[in-house]
């Protein structure tokens, strides 16, 4: 019995100092350099004083819930386009996955992958299975984070993701901008 006591106050110190360890808003924004779906590579110190940029975490590719999401994001990217920001969906899967699962969905915008897991611990959405958990980052032109979703939902990411552009006052692009 006292094995699983101290096993258990053990997984409860781990939790606890998991915790303290979780980005909040206003921290700034673990910078990564993560190869992309489309071949190239992206790192967030990049876009800091240029644009605004959403990081969508998900759990595994081809998955059901994460295809929703996917495609959500694909067939209403013009909206998101709107605004000034750079949007990524990230996962830990192999990039090759990641690249085919890009093409499943008809994904125009960049599918990271994070193989080695250090930038899904860096945001603390790495969950004890080893994959990422549904989260998404909302960082601002200064690199912090303006706001956290723990509570994303796939069927609706897209229209989700521009309320919460618009609430958070994020500028939108004039009109003779392109795309990302």
């Amino acid at each position: 019995m006292k094995g699983i006591t101290k096993g258990w106050a053990a997984a409860g110190l781990l939790a606890v100092c998991q915790a303290a360890l979780a980005l909040e808003v206003g921290d700034q924004a673990p910078d990564f350099r993560l190869p992309g779906a489309d071949g190239k590579t992206y790192q967030l110190s990049d876009y800091p004083g240029k644009q605004a940029v959403v990081l969508a975490w998900f759990p595994k590719a081809s998955s059901y819930g994460c295809t929703i999401e996917c495609k959500s994001l694909a067939e209403n990217g013009d909206k998101i386009r709107q605004f000034d920001v750079t949007y990524f969906m990230a996962s830990v899967d192999p990039l090759k996955l990641n690249q085919d699962f890009a093409a499943e969905t008809n994904a125009d915008f960049p599918l990271l992958s994070d193989e080695d897991k250090s930038v899904a611990r860096a945001y603390g959405v790495l969950g004890p299975s080893g994959v990422a958990r549904r989260h998404t980052f909302y960082i601002g032109k200064d690199g912090t984070i303006l706001k956290i979703d723990t509570e994303v939902r796939p069927e609706t990411s897209a229209e989700d993701m521009v309320r919460h552009l618009e609430a958070l006052g994020v500028e939108r692009r004039s009109p003779s901008i392109n795309s990302q």
